[in-house]
This record gives C-alpha cells, sequence and structure tokens, in this order.
C-alpha cells in the first residue's frame, strides 16, 4: 500500500516515534512525506520515504494530488488542532480529497494506531481491490 505521512510542527516528535513503534508494518510498504517530516522518520527509523515539498511549500498539495489520483491508500496526518495554520485551507482540501477518495486517514496518535494495526491484521487490503 502506499502511505503518506505528514505532520504540523509541533507533532513531528511524535510521528518520528509513532513511526518508530511501527517500523515493522511501515517497512513493508510504499512510504511518502512532506520534507521535514519525510526526513526526521527517515533518519530516526532508517525507512524509505519519497520525500515532496515541506507542507508550507505546498508538500501537502503534492500528496493531495497523488490522492486525487488514486496513488495514496492511507494518510497519517497528525495534526495540531490549537494552532492556527497560514495553510490551513490546503489541509482542509487534502481532507476533503481523502474523504471523496475513500482514504483512511488518521490525524492524531489514537486514529493512527487504529490504522496501522488494522494495516498489520490485513483489514485494508479491499483498498487493492475496490478503486474509487
Amino acid at each position: 500500500m502506499n502511505i503518506a505521512l505528514i505532520a504540523h510542527d509541533s507533532k513531528k516528535e511524535l510521528m518520528v516515534q509513532f513511526c518508530i513503534a511501527y517500523c515493522g508494518v511501515l517497512s513493508r510498504h510504499n512510504l511518502c512525506a512532506t520534507g521535514t517530516t519525510g526526513k526526521l522518520v527517515a533518519e530516526a527509523t532508517g525507512l524509505n520515504i519519497q520525500r515532496y515539498l515541506s507542507g508550507s511549500q505546498g508538500g501537502d498539495q503534492q500528496i493531495a494530488a497523488r490522492i486525487s489520483c488514486n496513488e495514496i491508500d492511507v494518510l497519517f496526518f497528525f495534526r495540531d488542532p490549537l494552532s492556527a495554520k497560514a495553510h490551513e485551507p490546503n489541509e482542509m482540501t487534502l481532507l476533503r480529497l481523502s474523504d471523496v477518495h475513500n482514504i483512511p486517514v488518521a490525524t492524531n496518535i489514537a486514529t493512527g494506531e487504529a490504522l496501522i494495526h488494522a494495516l498489520e491484521r490485513g483489514d485494508l487490503d479491499w483498498r487493492d481491490i475496490v478503486r474509487t
């Protein structure tokens, strides 16, 4: 499966720790990420990650484009709900596209763990069979 990783600045360390904890599961999939998040996760885990631009420079839009083309199966987007972001409209577009294309999205550690365990069990294999 193709998995995208995005994390707001205040959630990057959480994303790194999450990826360290679930490196075994993630290593069996194709990973991409926004620039800084991808760099930090790759350095901490050794995972092979296709990196896009930083989110503020359009990396989230690059991932949104891949979602639009049915090239992303799962999105881990650890968001900081308490801080307003200058590029927040882009993030809403990303989440809207995920809904349109039936992409499972984790926006926090609780939903992240639920999704990663579903990946581990193979519960998301329907995405390989049925594409919208």
